[in-house]
């Protein structure tokens, strides 16, 4: 059984045209010329999320380092009783 095909055609106004961002897709645009919200080009955006992980990445290391490992006791205790302690 085949479901019929229709057509929806959706008509989106801006509320502040004159406001408006054109987004095109240039392949010739340069991420040093295009300014993000903050007023950074989109590289310096890139890199300083890039940042961003890394240090993520490496706190969460040496947070997982630093944690003692649980008996089996503590590891079935906390599945019985769950983080609320209400089960």
């Amino acid at each position: 059984m085949c479901l019929p095909q229709l057509c929806i055609c959706i008509k989106i106004e801006s509320t502040h045209p004159d406001e408006a961002i054109p987004m095109t897709d240039d392949s010739d645009s340069d991420p040093d010329k295009l300014k993000g919200p903050g007023g950074l080009t989109l590289r310096q955006i890139h890199e300083q999320v890039q940042k961003s992980v890394e240090r993520d990445r490496e706190e969460q290391a040496s947070r997982n380092a630093i944690a003692p490992q649980r008996s089996r006791w503590q590891r079935w205790v906390r599945y019985v009783w769950g983080r609320s302690g209400r089960r």
